[in-house]
């Protein structure tokens, strides 16, 4: 994958926009309050809408979650190591820039601050002071960024087709997070563009330290072998709890890729 780091002066112009308009926009009151009131009817009104499909809304949230999107990847493991090794190295820098930013801004979820009447809540009820940024979408935008460089299209016509389709795609699956009343919409879009500065870092970091080719070595496959197993466990504990479609969808992902897995290494030691 060949990202260059021009393709963070958007996502950095992004962020330097939502602090004018939130240092603009700020009244008298902590930047917590602030922070809520000026996103809240948007917030409503996004919700209003999304949970009008809460089973595709529960569905789609799912894939914020690195257990149920990655597994959608593995087959890659096989014919484009590389990519796993961008995703990995994103994926790692990401946990630790979505928990300290959490921290740091505080900010309590929406069942914490709004009469829980007013909105639709779908899953479970969130509200701890984790609203800021999203993890779901910086996780979201890990993927979708890493599979927009490493399949992006030579041709300009194709490119920029290609990345609007990528795009909208990642902000359908982060906005369900408003969907399901577990964010606001400025912690998607916030999580969103900070999933793409991530992901492109982590990318131009793994091409520089190389310190994940050990994937590629066949004989480390059966590591592999164990961890989908153990994958699959633990994504049928998911389903006992709820029984969603897109949990199947990443079972058969693994399925297949462990027979790949399993089917390379055979041959390898013959």
């Amino acid at each position: 994958m060949r990202v260059n780091y021009s393709s963070l002066i958007t996502p950095l112009l992004l962020l330097l926009l939502f602090c004018v308009y939130f240092i603009l926009s700020k009244g008298g009151g902590s930047y917590v309050d602030e922070y809520v009131s000026i996103q809240k009817n948007l917030f409503l009104n996004i919700n209003h809408k999304l949970s009008k499909f809460p089973i595709l809304q529960f569905n789609l949230t799912q894939l914020g979650d690195v257990l149920i999107f990655f597994p959608l990847l593995t087959v890659f493991m096989v014919y484009s190591p590389k990519l796993w090794e961008g995703l990995i190295t994103s994926a790692l820098l990401s946990l630790i820039v979505s928990a300290g930013l959490k921290k740091l801004f505080h900010v309590p979820r929406p069942a914490a601050m709004f009469d829980n009447d007013i909105f639709v809540i779908t899953g479970r009820t969130l509200t701890g002071n984790t609203s800021l940024p999203s993890g779901h979408s910086i996780a979201t935008f890990v993927v979708i960024t890493t599979l927009l460089f490493a399949f992006m299209p030579v041709k300009t016509r194709h490119k920029i087709i290609w990345t609007f389709l990528m795009l909208a795609l990642g902000l359908v699956i982060a906005f369900s997070r408003v969907g399901v009343g577990a964010h606001y919409p400025f912690d998607v879009l916030i999580g969103s563009t900070i999933g793409f500065i991530v992901a492109v870092l982590g990318i131009r970091i793994n091409a520089k330290l190389n310190w994940l080719t050990w994937m590629k070595n066949k004989k480390f496959y059966p590591v592999f072998m164990v961890l989908f197993a153990a994958w699959i466990f633990a994504i049928v504990q998911k389903i006992a709890a709820d029984n969603l479609l897109i949990f199947y969808f990443s079972i058969a992902a693994l399925v297949i890729s462990l027979y790949l897995i399993l089917k390379s290494y055979v041959q390898v030691k013959n």
